[in-house]
């Protein structure tokens, strides 16, 4: 689909569209959907790097998101060194967001992957106990998780988004309390 934001400036934009990661969304809630009519609810989350559409499509990405990564390397060519090289894009999480209501389910939250990851108890986790505190193990895993959740790492930049089905007659099993990963710093209104 093409971008339903307007596109500030006069400059040409360069963008990718992602009607495979739609797609995949009405497969994943064909799925869900399949099991909540037998009366199984169900949740998906997704974890990647991307944007809601406005910041995807702010004047500063006019070269669209593309990035190709190979022996440390980075560059925007997707044409030189084919098969040589990693390609990636940034999520467009509006795109994804409307695919998965349009296919009929609910959008649970939309965060950081820090906020996520510090709602679903990741502080409490890994908080230095009096037996292993200073343990070079502990000391480690606590590094690694950093990296998760600082902002200047990957807990800004990778966002997550769930969503869910409903249950037979059409209610919300989150209308009264949100999901955990989204109980605080909720970005749904962003999307």
């Amino acid at each position: 689909r093409p971008p339903p934001v307007a596109v500030a400036g006069e400059h040409d934009y360069l963008t990718e569209t992602h009607a495979q990661a739609e797609a995949f969304m009405r497969t994943v809630a064909g799925k869900l959907l399949r099991g909540a009519r037998e009366g199984r609810l169900g949740a998906a989350f997704f974890i990647d790097y991307g944007f809601p559409e406005v910041e995807y499509y702010h004047p500063q990405r006019h070269m669209g998101t593309v990035m190709c990564h190979r022996a440390h390397q980075s560059d925007t060519d997707p044409l030189s060194d084919v098969g040589l090289k990693d390609i990636t894009a940034h999520v467009n999480f509006t795109g994804i967001a409307l695919a998965g209501q349009e296919a009929g389910l609910e959008v649970l939250g939309y965060t950081s992957q820090g906020r996520f990851l510090f709602n679903c108890g990741l502080a409490r986790l890994m908080a230095p106990d009096e037996t292993a505190a200073d343990t070079p193990e502990a000391l480690a895993r606590r590094v690694q998780a950093s990296k998760l959740v600082m902002e200047h790492e990957m807990g800004e930049l990778f966002k997550v988004i769930g969503f869910a089905t409903r249950d037979v007659t059409g209610a919300s099993p989150w209308a009264d309390a949100p999901a955990l990963g989204f109980t605080s710093g909720d970005r749904t209104h962003a999307l």
